[in-house]
């Protein structure tokens, strides 16, 4: 057995030892299901309530992609400029930072106020979710960029456009996927905090609706969801993040012992 396989395996049974140890501490202490559901009576709720659920759950997955898909557009383009530019820079970062300290959730009642109640305020709160990390990490690939790379561009008499798409660009990239994983699920927290508030669709409308009527498994159940859900996205741009930047992974040879 190859140590990657050796080391999934052992990642998995981790992972399937804590819902057991959470089964049977539960079974164990008799823990009433208003104060924590055993994960068994979680996945008979989903299967139970599986045709209620779905509206639900795919509401919040286009929301959240939405939102996500805006976010990578204007986190890149700004995190280009802010990282090609020391004006830019300079000018663009500090409001940003200041902009990104503000609680999301204080966000929500505005768009509410210019759009109304529903799809759009969750939109744009996966949206602004997503765009610090995004510029941030480009900016800091940009940044990052040899200057002997350049110099040796310029030499050739490449123009500022030509040395950012054939060095600026494809060093950032690293950067630029490390930042989509950790956007990926922000995105969802920024929906779901709408949905709570603002909306009667979605995973968090199901689960204020759940708790409003003690109904703990269903809430779990979409608390299940929500991570099931995130871990797909991660998984999906970790596999783009091979494909198009396996060249800046470095071999874990030390790290295995192998």
């Amino acid at each position: 057995m190859s140590p990657t396989l050796r080391r999934r395996l052992f990642s998995i049974g981790c992972i399937l030892g804590f819902f057991v140890a959470w089964e049977l501490l539960c079974l164990a202490f008799r823990v009433s299901e208003l104060i924590l559901p055993r994960p068994s009576v979680i996945l008979v709720t989903m299967w139970a309530d599986f045709p209620a659920i779905l509206p639900h759950a795919l509401q919040t997955l286009y929301t959240t992609l939405a939102g996500f898909g805006l976010g990578i557009v204007i986190g890149f383009l700004l995190g280009m400029l802010i990282g090609g530019s020391r004006l830019a820079y300079d000018t663009a970062y500090p409001m940003l930072v200041g902009f990104s300290s503000i609680p999301k959730v204080a966000l929500v009642p505005i768009f509410v106020l210019w759009f109304g109640a529903g799809t759009v305020p969750a939109i744009l709160t996966a949206m602004i979710m997503c765009i610090f990390p995004i510029v941030v990490n480009v900016a800091t690939g940009l940044s990052a960029t040899e200057p002997e790379l350049q110099d040796v561009m310029k030499t050739l008499r490449a123009t500022k456009l030509e040395i950012l798409w054939n060095i600026g660009l494809p060093r950032s990239m690293p950067y630029f996927f490390a930042s989509l994983k950790v956007a990926a699920t922000l995105a969802f927290v920024g929906s779901v905090i709408s949905e709570t508030v603002a909306s009667n669709k979605g995973i968090g409308n199901l689960m204020m609706i759940a708790s409003s009527n003690f109904d703990v498994p269903l809430v779990f159940a979409g608390l299940f969801i929500l991570a099931a859900l995130g871990v797909a996205l991660y998984v999906v741009f970790s596999l783009i993040e091979g494909r198009v930047t396996g060249w800046s992974v470095r071999s874990d040879t030390f790290s295995t012992g192998g």
